[in-house]
């Protein structure tokens, strides 16, 4: 983020944020793009996430966070509350805060995924519950 006596940046893009691999995800590089850290937002985080085959999320939660999936590229299995779905590029899921989810590249080619966080998760250990 600018510092405060400068003007604040609201764009970024992939190449300009430091990649990550967060916890409780198997072969999963991510993107932060859009969070308190890259452009100031306080409410939402919007991260790119690239999962290679049969890689994923394991099991987990995130107690009063809410998440977005919009695939990009590739297919993957979502699973949550009791229904389970294979996305392709153009589908969304929904995980509500709080609710065990899981989600695996099932495709040869690794899955791009756009991530959305309300309010950001930031990858806090306090802000998932595993399993």
């Amino acid at each position: 983020m600018a510092p405060e006596n400068s003007t604040p940046n609201y764009f970024t893009n992939q190449q300009a944020v430091a990649p990550y691999h967060p916890a409780n995800h198997l072969g999963t590089t991510n993107y932060r793009l859009i969070g308190p850290e890259t452009v100031g937002a306080t409410m939402v985080e919007v991260t790119l996430g690239i999962i290679e085959k049969g890689m994923g999320a394991q099991p987990h939660a995130h107690p009063g966070i809410e998440q977005v999936c919009y695939m990009l590229e590739g297919r993957a299995l979502a699973e949550v509350g009791g229904q389970a779905r294979e996305l392709g590029p153009g589908d969304c899921c929904f995980f509500p805060a709080g609710m065990r989810h899981n989600f695996t590249a099932i495709s040869d080619m690794p899955v791009k995924v756009l991530l959305v966080y309300s309010p950001p998760y930031g990858e806090s250990p306090e802000k998932v519950v595993k399993g």
